[in-house]
């Protein structure tokens, strides 16, 4: 895949500039502000672009905020966010619109490269890579009447491998339950959450994304 990479660390930069020419991808550009970022993508499109939340000047979110311009100018590019902060505000808005190529990792959980590099082809590919931590913290109960509170264990168990990007199948095999199992948990999800097939939008987003936290 052709990459591009926005990470202000020159050790991790070149570190994974170096691991993903070691797999076979090229890495089009590895820069270290978000401004940079944009440029290279509009310049070149990849197929994937790896972003970290805070960087220059302020520290703060500017990764993020590039990862959602990215998404607007360039829906056709991939989208992974490797960081270690979960920033809910412009997560939920980057998860909110469409999880196809989208994907938010957390760098202290990454445990193996291999993890990092299958939810990189992922991500490249149109699917979807959520560290479960990630996907806790944004469904997190707040001050409001809890959604998902009608929901059974299993379900909750099924929701958040839903939420991870894994397929029925990955989640049978995760589960350890049939995948006709896992089909029936999904509409009883949808039934619960009164999500209808209507409106051209896709349930299992919307299962995933309806109510998280603000």
């Amino acid at each position: 895949m052709r990459v591009i990479l926005a990470e202000d660390s020159t050790l991790l930069r070149e570190g994974l500039v170096r691991l993903l020419a070691e797999e076979g991808h090229e890495v089009v550009a590895a820069t270290a502000d978000a401004d940079a970022l944009l440029a290279a993508v509009d310049a070149d499109p990849p197929d994937v672009t790896v972003v970290d939340v805070r960087m220059p000047p302020t520290h703060t979110d500017e990764g993020l905020r590039a990862a959602l311009e990215i998404r607007r100018r360039h829906p056709g590019v991939g989208v992974l966010v490797l960081s270690q902060y979960v920033e809910k505000r412009y997560a939920t808005e980057l998860l909110s619109s469409d999880t196809q190529g989208v994907g938010y990792l957390l760098k202290d959980r990454v445990a193996q490269v291999q993890e990092f590099l299958d939810a990189l082809e992922r991500v490249g590919a149109g699917g979807a890579a959520f560290d479960p931590e990630v996907v806790r913290q944004l469904l997190a109960r707040t001050t409001h009447v809890d959604p998902l509170s009608h929901l059974t264990a299993r379900e909750r168990d099924v929701l958040s491998h839903m939420a991870q990007g894994h397929t029925n199948a990955s989640i049978a095999a995760q589960l350890y339950i049939s995948q006709s199992a896992v089909e029936k948990h999904i509409n009883a999800i949808f039934d619960k959450l009164r999500l209808s097939g209507d409106g051209g939008y896709s349930r299992r987003v919307l299962a995933v994304l309806r109510y998280l936290g603000s």
